[in-house]
């Protein structure tokens, strides 16, 4: 099920995610080029437990997240989530 873009802010305000374009986004930072690799391949395996994959652009030093539902058209719990996962495994 959809949730509303005012549930989205509530949920993952806090954690610097971004809701726009019927998805939510965020942006990692690291140290170290194989510091971002090595945080892809942990979402990686969380994306396959969990069955819901984000869309990921890997630059220098810099990890670019994007969840949406591609099958609901939006933002569903699952989404949010995969979002509160990723936090964790950045920390």
């Amino acid at each position: 099920m959809l949730i509303s873009p005012d549930e989205i802010k509530k949920s993952l305000s806090s954690h610097d995610w971004k809701y726009a374009d019927k998805k939510i986004f965020k942006s990692f930072t690291f140290e170290a080029y194989m510091d971002g690799i090595d945080f892809v391949n942990k979402i990686a395996e969380l994306a396959e437990m969990h069955n819901h994959h984000p869309d990921i652009i890997i630059g220098w030093c810099k990890v670019d997240i994007n969840i949406t539902s591609h099958d609901r058209g939006g933002v569903t719990t699952k989404c949010v989530n995969l979002a509160t996962g990723i936090d964790h495994i950045s920390k």
